[in-house]
């Protein structure tokens, strides 16, 4: 990640350094996706026993840079003790339901999708749903955090198919990646008609774990 500029040399040992700091064996990390450059599930491996041996319960969706991640079934099947991989659906973590998918790049007043990339952002909304829908069986009223690895909504477009669909499931935060360097000031961190937007790209959080606040359990239950 280097080729990337300064800011990325030695960039897994910060972050496992800032992770361990931070994160206790009883907590989950969510990691949205661009896990890996390796081209072929095999050679991910190494990085995903990397992952796997800092404390936590980790829980992985598809970057648009995952080559290696094919057929979720072998994923699932080389995975760390402890680690998850969402492929449009949710994983209950006791305090909170969290549900994942990959998304897509979103239209603008300006700058419509062509075709191909209108078609898999159709796609990619019938997927969230399906990911929405077996977050909303799990939960039973408890929070339902969404993860997606490309940007439900920019800073300069607040709305999308996404974002409509994380709000009519009651979604409470919705955390994405995709964007480093300059494109970090296209994100969108805040809250949006009744959900809140976190970017958690690397070096946004400058390669520092970003702690979500669930909400107090109401009195008498756990």
């Amino acid at each position: 990640m280097d080729v990337f500029g300064s800011q990325w040399d030695r960039h897994f040992f910060h972050i496992a350094e800032n992770w361990r700091a931070a994160v206790r064996e009883e907590d989950a990390v969510l990691i949205p996706g661009d896990i890996s450059w390796a081209m072929q599930l095999k050679d991910a491996e190494p990085d995903l026993r990397a992952i796997g041996e800092l404390p936590g319960r980790k829980v992985l969706c598809k970057g648009n840079h995952d080559y290696w991640w094919n057929s979720l079934m072998r994923v699932r099947a080389v995975l760390p003790s402890g680690m998850t991989a969402l492929q449009h659906d949710a994983a209950d973590l006791g305090p909170c339901v969290v549900c994942g998918t990959r998304g897509w790049m979103i239209p603008t007043a300006g700058m419509p999708l062509p075709p191909e990339d209108l078609k898999i952002y159709r796609r990619e909304l019938t997927r969230l749903e399906m990911a929405l829908d077996s977050a909303r069986r799990l939960a039973d009223g408890r929070p339902v955090v969404a993860m997606l690895h490309y940007p439900p909504l920019t800073a300069a477009e607040k709305d999308s198919g996404f974002t409509e669909l994380l709000e009519a499931y009651g979604v409470m935060t919705a955390v994405y990646g995709h964007l480093h360097g300059a494109g970090i000031a296209q994100g969108f961190t805040g809250e949006h008609r009744g959900v809140r937007y976190e970017l958690v790209s690397c070096d946004s959080l400058n390669f520092s774990p970003l702690e979500i606040a669930l909400p107090a359990p109401e009195s008498g239950k756990e």
